[in-house]
């Protein structure tokens, strides 16, 4: 997994493979091609809003923090926050989403975190250049707490509908899903395009109340969607629908 800077339409988290070109011009390389379809398609374009500036990817070990055991985080130079990053693979394209840990953000970016052995994650960051948290340095320990965190861990778009899987039991499945498309260029970020609602015929909530699935008759591939989930926002990328 990367979280690489340089001209794009967003920020954006791959899933690299050997020899995989992922759009940097500016990198080492010999494409010339600028096209979209000459670059691996990431697995979730963040928009600016969400995330101004990703840091670094880690995996929560199996053995900390209950339900999110095993599940990845991404940490935020821009916001001085830690998302969770729901993904899947559909026909060979990694896909998914980002989505904020309940928890207030750090006063300065965050750059690096590890996981202890007290099963604690440390992190720590600075601010240097642009971003919201503007404190000069700053070391935390985040632990798990007593309150169930209801974050997304596993987000899954097919023919028709997106199911939600969550660490906790959802206590408001009330829905809402937006979808946008984004311009690639040399400039650093994109505006909105096409930003427009999807219609959500019906919301059902699994018997252990921890799956939500949108019945979203004009679901679709696409760059960005804003999924909301009583107070949880995932920003995620479609690129495949699987087969209902």
């Amino acid at each position: 997994m990367s979280v690489p800077s340089g001209p794009s339409p967003k920020n954006r988290i791959n899933r690299v493979k050997t020899s995989g070109f992922y759009g940097n011009m500016y990198g080492y390389t010999n494409v010339t091609d600028e096209s979209d379809t000459a670059m691996e398609q990431p697995m979730v374009w963040i928009t600016n809003n969400k995330d101004r500036s990703p840091a670094e990817l880690i995996w929560v070990p199996k053995n900390a923090w209950g339900n999110l055991g095993g599940f990845l985080l991404n940490i935020s130079y821009g916001t001085g926050r830690v998302f969770i990053v729901p993904h899947e693979e559909v026909n060979g394209q990694w896909q998914g989403a980002v989505c904020e840990l309940p928890m207030p953000a750090s006063a300065t970016g965050i750059m690096r975190g590890r996981f202890a052995n007290d099963g604690a994650l440390y992190t720590c960051g600075l601010f240097a250049w642009a971003g919201n948290a503007t404190a000069p340095g700053g070391f935390y320990r985040i632990r798990r707490g007593a309150t169930p965190a209801q974050v997304p861990l596993a987000f899954h778009a097919k023919k028709g509908a997106l199911s939600v899987k969550f660490s906790d039991p959802v206590t408001d499945p009330n829905s809402s899903i937006k979808v946008w498309s984004l311009k690639r260029s040399k400039n650093y970020g994109s505006n909105h395009y096409d930003e427009h609602e999807l219609t959500i015929r019906k919301v059902e909530l699994s018997g252990d109340k921890r799956t939500v699935t949108l019945d979203v008759p004009d679901l679709a591939p696409t760059q960005c969607c804003e999924v909301k989930i009583g107070d949880r926002v995932l920003h995620g990328t479609i690129h495949q629908l699987a087969k209902p």
